[in-house]
């Protein structure tokens, strides 16, 4: 048994992740993995945004696309910067205890240059230029761009130009830092790029087919998805549970935001050097969550990070966790294969929870989070065309396939 660990939103499971799962198992051109445990994010993913599905059918896909156990990825690491975003996900496959290796897609596929760029990122250097080159009024991307040229030259600094390839600079600095045994592997992205508009060949991007469907052009996407995906997709869409879109709870969110202080706005997760004021006042005008973005963004400040604070503050999400680490494993889903991992993890350095009953017996920072995750789906289940009642949280049901 050789088991690897994925970190993935899939939002949705498209055919580019499918071929990296297929990649992951292959003995040749992979890793040779017989077991597929894949970290997901829940309600909300890292955009700053609801997810497209409900995590219940998102969980299906997985499965049916060759995952093998599907854990939760808790919000406050979810809805993250990329490097508290891989922390997290990475702080759970390392406190599994069984799993070999951390698979991961990038648009290098070069795993020796990645990891030169995170050594870039770990020099005594880099924390002091990316400070100087931010206070003369630049952008954090290129920033930290300019900073990793300094030290460790062009080639190694064009890599962060990719989404992906940051990511998996973040896996690699998270493995190190948890001082885990778990050997990275990276698998070189084909097709479209990330968020490209135009697909290549069956592959298009997660947002370009979230567009699609959010457009009602379903059967668009259709050759870009497995067809277990376009099945679950098409059952979601006549229950009414998707597409879930975060305009059907706009005006709730600039709503609880208007409600919120200065003071209440600097225990957001990201808010610093007097972000909060200019949130505030900004809260307090917009007649709409894009005039509110615009509103605040700056070249310090990127959308993605306002987004993520926007939803953090109509979510109850306050700093502190990117600190920690999660303080549970949640299983969300698994088949045969899955239950082989769970029977190799029950020592796991941190509780493995299965049923909900079992936050109850958790100390309190583990039910805080998972309280924080009620309080979110709660909120994500207005955002679907048919808004279901509280407590999905507690009456989620563990997905069970072959078994």
């Amino acid at each position: 048994m050789k088991i690897a660990g994925i970190v993935a939103e899939y939002n949705p499971f498209h055919n580019g992740h499918a071929y990296h799962i297929e990649r992951t198992k292959d003995a040749v051109t992979g890793c040779g993995a017989t077991h597929i445990v894949a970290v997901m994010s829940g309600n909300f993913v890292q955009r700053g945004e609801p997810a497209i599905l409900p995590k219940s059918e998102r969980v299906s896909a997985a499965l049916a696309g060759g995952a093998d156990l599907v854990l939760e990825l808790p919000l406050p690491w979810a809805m993250a910067s990329a490097e508290t975003f891989s922390y997290g996900a990475v702080s759970i496959l390392d406190s599994l205890g069984c799993v070999e290796v951390l698979s991961f897609g990038s648009e290098s596929g070069d795993l020796d240059l990645l990891s030169k760029a995170a050594d870039a990122l770990e020099s005594d250097r880099f924390s002091g230029l990316l400070r100087l080159y931010l206070d003369m009024g630049i952008s954090f991307p290129d920033a930290r761009q300019r900073a990793v040229r300094e030290i460790a030259g062009s080639k190694i600094a064009s890599l962060f130009k990719a989404a992906n390839n940051i990511l998996g600079i973040e896996y690699l600095k998270a493995l190190r830092r948890l001082n885990s045994n778990i050997r990275p592997f990276t698998i070189q992205r084909f097709g479209a790029g990330h968020d490209e508009e135009l697909p290549v060949g069956d592959i298009a991007s997660a947002s370009a087919i979230r567009r699609m469907i959010y457009a009602g052009r379903v059967e668009n996407a259709a050759s870009f998805l497995p067809l277990a995906t376009r099945n679950i997709i098409h059952k979601s869409l006549q229950d009414g549970r998707c597409p879930v879109d975060i305009a059907l709870i706009e005006p709730a969110v600039l709503g609880a935001l208007r409600l919120l202080s200065p003071e209440d706005y600097a225990k957001l997760p990201d808010v610093s050097e007097g972000l909060e004021n200019r949130l505030y006042e900004a809260a307090r005008k917009s007649g709409s969550l894009e005039e509110l973005m615009f509103a605040v963004k700056t070249k310090r400040y990127p959308l993605s990070r306002i987004r993520r604070i926007i939803m953090a503050g109509f979510l109850g999400l306050k700093a502190g966790h990117e600190n920690r680490k999660p303080p549970y494993i949640r299983v969300l889903g698994f088949n045969r294969r899955g239950s082989e991992i769970l029977s190799l993890a029950k020592n796991s350095k941190i509780p493995l929870v299965s049923r909900v009953s079992r936050f109850e017996t958790l100390d309190g920072y583990a039910r805080e989070v998972f309280e924080l995750e009620v309080k979110a789906a709660d909120l994500y289940s207005l955002a679907a065309p048919k808004a279901i009642p509280c407590g999905s949280e507690y009456t989620y049901k563990i997905i069970k396939v072959d078994i």
